[in-house]
């Protein structure tokens, strides 16, 4: 990996540490799977995020326009 790469996924990791506090309080979690290439990040909701009827909204609306705010490079963000 380069050092771009490690950058950019240190970078998507400290965004998750800031979302985290908000998905804990509700009983949730998100883990970062894998940061590709082509700049998708991928998670894996955890707890009671894990197959809530609403966790595909968290993922978008929530996780995801965050991430894309406080790391611009990040073309999406996927469930695995």
């Amino acid at each position: 990996m380069t050092k771009e790469k490690d950058t950019l996924k240190e970078r998507v990791e400290s965004a998750l540490k800031k979302i985290r506090p908000s998905l804990q309080a509700e009983g949730g979690n998100v883990e970062l799977v894998e940061v590709t290439p082509d700049r998708i990040v991928k998670v894996k909701l955890k707890g009671a995020c894990f197959g809530c009827p609403m966790s595909q909204m968290t993922l978008k609306m929530g996780i995801g326009r965050m991430l894309k705010q406080e790391v611009p490079e990040v073309k999406d963000v996927v469930e695995v």
